[in-house]
């Protein structure tokens, strides 16, 4: 089954987008043939990066700027490059650590933002080469066929994804209650280390629900366009549309939306602003 079209410029960026998540990957296959060679450096407290993820943006950014010459990046190696109109925003490897460790957990992420929105999504699972694509009012797609939120009354028999604190510890406490409170209602919880492969299985029914804090806008811009066209609901914390800027967010079908917002509420010391990054 094909993708339908949609607003023929969003093709466009989607179909380039594609190129550039596929020229990152090849990247990353063949560092992970040579995994035990690679330099690896630590940003800080469990927070690593690797030769790989700085060679997998480099050609990431050189698909989407030989394409697009006019338009911003925001990456996280290189940062902030340019002020336009339309912005990419890349995370090469999301879930570094799986990566180095062997685990067949981690994706390629890239959004495109245009006036404040979320207007292209690809996140590329090259592991195990699926990948996910969306457009703004064009639906979601797992490999060329369409994907929907998992349909849930609420937590009861939903699998939950989220995120360990492992970088910040000053929300650690709320968080444990927080997680005690959603896993005791639900039928489990999954913490797989890649938050936005996570938001990619939440848009694909595959999880019904996922939360956390301290993310950055390259971890979530695709994956929150995935989950809203595959019908679902993204918000922060206190309901809101500001989760990029806040830097917390919580996804899911709307039943199971609702009743993990109305679990997270419960813990004041959640709504710590992080501010952006």
């Amino acid at each position: 089954m094909t993708q339908p079209a949609s607003e023929p410029a969003l093709d466009a960026f989607l179909d380039q987008a594609i190129a550039a998540a596929r020229a990152g990957a090849e990247v990353i296959r063949r560092g992970a043939l040579d995994r035990d060679r690679l330099t690896i450096e630590r940003k800080k407290a469990n927070d690593f990066v690797s030769e790989v993820d700085r060679n997998a943006e480099d050609a990431i950014i050189a698909s989407l700027a030989a394409r697009f010459p006019d338009h911003g990046f925001i990456a996280e190696e290189s940062g902030v490059n340019g002020d336009a109109e339309f912005t990419w925003l890349i995370d090469p490897l999301d879930g570094t650590t799986n990566f180095l460790h062997g685990i067949p957990h981690y994706c390629t992420s890239i959004g495109l933002r245009h006036a404040g929105r979320i207007v292209v999504g690809v996140i590329l699972d090259s592991a195990k080469d699926h990948l996910f694509t969306a457009t703004e009012g064009g639906g979601a797609f797992l490999d060329g066929e369409p994907i929907r939120v998992a349909v849930r009354d609420g937590l009861d028999e939903a699998v939950i994804g989220t995120g360990f604190p492992f970088t910040d510890w000053s929300y650690f406490d709320a968080y444990m209650d927080s997680l005690r409170d959603v896993m005791r209602r639900c039928a489990g919880i999954r913490r797989a280390g890649a938050a936005a492969l996570d938001l990619a299985y939440v848009a694909s029914g595959w999880l019904d629900g996922f939360w956390e804090m301290n993310l950055n806008a390259w971890d979530v811009a695709a994956g929150s366009l995935l989950i809203r066209e595959a019908g679902g609901i993204v918000t922060d914390f206190a309901g809101a549309g500001d989760f990029i800027a806040r830097r917390q967010i919580v996804a899911g079908g709307p039943a199971t939306h609702a009743a993990l917002l109305a679990r997270l509420d419960a813990y004041p010391g959640l709504r710590v602003e992080t501010g952006p990054r």
